[in-house]
C-alpha cells in the first residue's frame, strides 16, 4: 500500500524479465493449437482429469456454474467456458454506468492520455497500435478512459457488454501469444499491442465504445457472439468486418459478446461523454461481471 492506501503497481523486476525470456523462444502458436486440440477432447477419463486438476489448482467456485456436475460438461472447454447460474450476477443498473464485462482483476485503468494507456507501472502502449494501426478510430478515445482486465483460469470466461451498443465494425489482428498475466505484463513492452487480438467496435448513445479481446499463450480459442471462433486458424494479416443494415446487432448491457478458452485479458476504451470511473477502482482489485465502474 501507499501512503494514500492504495494498492500500488509492482514495477518490472529482473527476475520479472528473466522469468520471461523462455516465452521469446517457444512456438506459442503452435502450443496454443496444441492446447486447444486438448481442450476440444470428449474422452472422459482426460476431460474429467483435466477439469478436476484446473478446479483443484485454481481454487474454480463451481457452485456458481449452471450445472455444478463436472460430468455434464463434454469437454474441458465446455466447463471453462461454463454458464453461471441466472440472476449470480446482478448488472448495475443505469443506462450511463459502465459495468465490467467480466470476472476478473484490475490491471490498469484510467485516462486515455495523448493517444497512449497505461500497461503497468513505468510501461505504457500506444491505442493506435493496440487497434491494428487505425489512427482516426483511435483519435475517438483520446480524453477518453480505458480498463484493462485480467481473466484468470480461475475466472468465467464469458465477456459481457459493459453498456448497451451496436455491433459497427470487427478487426482480427495477428500478432504474438505472450501471457497476460500481472508478471509477464510488467516485463513485455507493449504487451497488449503485440498479442494476437479481436477489436469489437460499438455504436452507443455516448458515442463509440470499443472491446479489445486479447488473445496469449494458451488460448485455444476468442469467440464473439455473432462470428463463431475467429481464432484458431490464426491468421498472418490483419482483417476487417463491416456491420450495418441487419448485421448491426443491439447487444443489451449485461449480454454475453464473446468468450474465451483459458484465461486472457479484455482492453475497454469509452468515449469522453460517459462518466469517469469510481475513484474507489484500483489496479489490482478484483472485479465481478456486472459491477458498476463509474
Amino acid at each position: 500500500m501507499g501512503q494514500d492506501g492504495k494498492k500500488q503497481a509492482t514495477p518490472c523486476s529482473l527476475t520479472d524479465r528473466l522469468l520471461t525470456v523462455p516465452q521469446y523462444m517457444i512456438p506459442q502458436h503452435t502450443l496454443s493449437v496444441l492446447m486447444h486440440k486438448l481442450t476440444q477432447s470428449q474422452v472422459s477419463w482426460f476431460k474429467n482429469l483435466f477439469i478436476r486438476f484446473i478446479s483443484w489448482k485454481f481454487k474454480v467456485d463451481i457452485s456458481e456454474a449452471a450445472s455444478p456436475n463436472l460430468a455434464d460438461y463434454p469437454s474441458f472447454n465446455a466447463f471453462f467456458t461454463r454458464k453461471l447460474k441466472d440472476g449470480i450476477r446482478p448488472v448495475a443498473n443505469g443506462d450511463d454506468v459502465v459495468v465490467s464485462p467480466v470476472d476478473g482483476a484490475i490491471s490498469q485503468l484510467g485516462k486515455v492520455h495523448q493517444g497512449r494507456i497505461i500497461q503497468a507501472k513505468g510501461r505504457d502502449y500506444s491505442v493506435m497500435e493496440l487497434l491494428g494501426g487505425n489512427q482516426e478510430q483511435a483519435a475517438l478515445y483520446e480524453s477518453g478512459q480505458f480498463a484493462t482486465i485480467y481473466l484468470s483460469p480461475k475466472d468465467y470466461h464469458r465477456i459481457h457488454m459493459p453498456v448497451t451498443g451496436t455491433l459497427s465494425e470487427m478487426r482480427y489482428v495477428p500478432g504474438k501469444l505472450f501471457s497476460v498475466n500481472p508478471r509477464t505484463a510488467r516485463a513485455v513492452p507493449e504487451l497488449f499491442a503485440r498479442n494476437e487480438r479481436v477489436v469489437c467496435q460499438f455504436d452507443t448513445a455516448f458515442g463509440p465504445l470499443i472491446m479489445v479481446l486479447v488473445g496469449a499463450i494458451f488460448v485455444g480459442s476468442m469467440e464473439t457472439v455473432w462470428s463463431g471462433q475467429i481464432t484458431p486458424p490464426y491468421g498472418k494479416k490483419i482483417q476487417d468486418w463491416k456491420y450495418s443494415g441487419e448485421q448491426a446487432i443491439q447487444i443489451k448491457k449485461g449480454d454475453e459478446m464473446g468468450r474465451f478458452n483459458m484465461g486472457s485479458t479484455v482492453v475497454m476504451l469509452l468515449p469522453p461523454a460517459l462518466r469517469e470511473f469510481d475513484n474507489h477502482w484500483h489496479a489490482q482489485d478484483e472485479i465481478k461481471l456486472g459491477q458498476a465502474m463509474n
